[in-house]
């Protein structure tokens, strides 16, 4: 498996030959001239996930494309986005993803919680290849690969980031969602979950528009 982190929660996923992007948001840079995709999928609406303004020219450069949301943004988008629903499998390419969640994380009692769908990526002997959350902390009930985790986020204290790490158990994670916080502070939310893995995962923070192979 191959991913490319485009900032904060926009990664390029490349399975088997299939190329699936994930969030590209207000706060990412650096998908804007990716063609060839063979999915581009937004968790939720929030705009640092769905940016309105390039999404357009994305699709357009990329018309193959399979374009999955989770439910209220597929409607809020309209056609040919389609609303992904979680429990939904959907075979792209030669792999399959599978919906999951269903919900934002609560960031406050006062503020509507919005649909928020994760997605595995993987095939049908091994669905849980990756595993990208959006904004939400879901477990799946099947092992997970590499694990795209929320480092840090309005609705997240490092200690739920901590637990949820210990609750998936990847082999890999990998941080998202970090643009919200100051270069100079990454480290602290970096070294605790790091020190504070799992002994069966490798913390692994990718570069901006640094494409790796985590196996």
């Amino acid at each position: 498996m191959r991913l490319a982190h485009f900032r904060h929660s926009c990664l390029l996923v490349e399975l088997d030959g299939t190329r699936v992007l994930f969030d590209p948001g207000i706060f990412s840079h650096g998908f804007e001239g990716l063609t060839g995709l063979d999915a581009i999928v937004v968790t939720h609406q929030h705009p640092d996930h769905c940016d309105p303004a390039r999404i357009p020219d994305l699709v357009a450069a990329n018309p193959d494309a399979t374009l999955l949301a989770d439910p209220q943004t597929a409607a809020q988008l309209g056609p040919p986005w389609v609303a992904f629903h979680p429990g939904a499998v959907r075979p792209v390419g030669s792999v399959q993803l599978t919906a999951g969640g269903g919900r934002h994380a609560v960031i406050h009692p006062d503020i509507p919680v919005i649909d928020n769908t994760a997605v595995l990526v993987g095939t049908t002997e091994h669905p849980g290849r990756l595993l990208h959350p959006g904004d939400s902390l879901w477990v799946p009930s099947v092992p997970v690969d590499v694990l795209a985790i929320p480092a840090a986020a309005p609705w997240l204290k490092i200690s739920e980031t901590v637990d949820y790490l210990r609750s998936v158990a990847p082999r890999v994670a990998v941080p998202i969602h970090q643009a919200i916080v100051a270069a100079d502070a990454l480290p602290i939310f970096y070294g605790r979950l790091s020190e504070m893995a799992p002994d069966v995962t490798e913390f692994r923070a990718i570069g901006e528009e640094t494409t790796v192979d985590v196996g």
